[in-house]
């Protein structure tokens, strides 16, 4: 098993898409990236400077890295800065983050065929995962505990 980590914008639509693709062996949201310790979702939200990210375990044997980042770019928009859907603000901003140094050259590759297909340049973070922290209980898995909660992305 391999782990990624994967910030989409709101981070309750991208758990779930990841959670339903075969391969993806375990979710869980937190914050990344971010300046300071444990913070809670109303720093976050205050824009302390974390990303919404979800930490993605997977088979690559069933599901290699490529195939998941493409999938990944199937449900954002690359070229957004700071926003999915309707959300806004820092904590929204796509990224690719990493803790295998093996993994950096697939994900180069995987943006620069992305960045072909686009006239604008792309705004995905790509770069070493420096912290990751756990968001509250209430936020995992928070679509299967309220369906009608808000999603960019459409199931």
């Amino acid at each position: 098993m391999k782990t990624i980590y994967l910030a989409g914008g709101c981070f309750w639509g991208c758990q779930k898409y990841f959670d339903l693709l075969p391969g993806v062996c375990g979710t869980e949201v937190g914050y990344a990236n971010g300046p300071i310790a444990h913070p809670s979702y109303e720093q976050v939200k205050a824009h302390a400077g974390h990303a919404e990210t979800v930490k993605v375990d997977y088979d690559p044997a069933v599901l290699p890295l490529r195939t998941l980042l493409e999938k990944y770019f199937s449900v954002i928009d690359p070229t957004a800065v700071n926003h999915q859907g309707e959300d806004t603000g820092i904590q929204y901003r796509t990224g690719i983050y990493y803790t295998q140094i093996e993994d950096a050259p697939v994900i180069d590759e995987a943006l620069h065929a992305l960045a072909a297909r686009y006239d604008q340049p792309l705004a995905v973070e790509h770069q070493p995962l420096e912290n990751f922290y756990p968001a509250e209980e209430y936020h995992q898995k928070y679509l299967e505990k309220h369906p009608d909660g808000y999603c960019h992305i459409h199931f």
